[in-house]
């Protein structure tokens, strides 16, 4: 899954231009949550799927503001950006249940991910026959493959650190909806690095995003989960040996 969501991703700009794949990126937020409902068996509400949705609608909007070429649509590279969201729909959702049942800590999910990914991709590389031509390329231009392709990588082990951490503690669609937000502040920090014309359509792509937040934060809020219920019940005795409050009983 780590080497679909990653090459297929990556392959797609062979055939879409990189504002259309951060397009259909944004929208990975919503096959995340129904891979949680059918790999984990989780229940979401309107305002859930409303949330997904008015944050996707409103990243595909500032990225269309923030491209200066139109959308280049290519099937063959559609498919390809499809296949990586099929994956990262999996992915979060596999991660998270794994590190639940098997009590797996993050740096193990690391190690197993990208070791076997980098098995299954150095074996397609031999058998395609572009492993040589590609280590040849990488020798040419050594500052550019080894010195930002190190920084690239330890940039990349942090990030993944961060996001497992996240997925263990909240949740795979909580992950998602926080790396979906990033690319609204990605384009909000480059207005400070670059030079680039502002137009009103930045300010509403951004409140749509803000909505889709407020609307998830508003459900996690007046939602009871699962380990809510168990730690009320854990507390409640009856036979009047434990006072149990009303409010606590409606609850359950």
């Amino acid at each position: 899954l780590t080497l679909g969501t990653m090459g297929l991703s990556n392959s797609s700009l062979g055939y879409l231009n990189y504002p259309t794949q951060v397009i259909f990126k944004c929208c990975k937020l919503i096959p995340v949550m129904i891979g949680s409902i059918l790999i984990q068996g989780k229940r979401y509400g309107p305002l859930d799927f409303a949330a997904a949705l008015a944050m996707c609608i409103g990243l595909a909007w500032f990225t269309l503001a923030d491209s200066q070429v139109s959308p280049n649509f290519n099937l063959f590279g559609v498919a390809m950006i499809s296949g990586a969201l099929l994956c990262d729909a999996a992915i979060g959702n596999v991660q998270e249940k794994a590190m639940r049942e098997h009590k797996a800590a993050s740096s193990e999910i690391v190690l197993y991910s990208y070791g076997l990914g980098f098995i299954y991709l150095f074996v397609i590389m031999m058998v395609t026959g572009n492993f040589f031509s590609d280590f040849a390329f990488c020798l040419q231009h050594s500052k550019e493959a080894f010195f930002y392709g190190f920084l690239f990588s330890l940039s990349g082990y942090l990030g993944i650190h961060f996001v497992l951490a996240l997925v263990k503690s909240s949740g795979a669609p909580i992950a998602a909806t926080v790396t979906t937000a990033r690319k609204a502040v990605t384009i909000a920090i480059s207005f400070i690095f670059f030079s680039k014309p502002f137009t009103i359509q930045y300010v509403w792509s951004g409140l749509i995003v803000v909505l889709g937040i407020y609307l998830n934060v508003y459900s996690k809020k007046h939602k009871l989960t699962l380990n809510d219920i168990k730690h009320k019940i854990k507390h409640i005795t009856f036979n009047g040996r434990t006072s149990i409050s009303r409010k606590y009983l409606v609850e359950v």
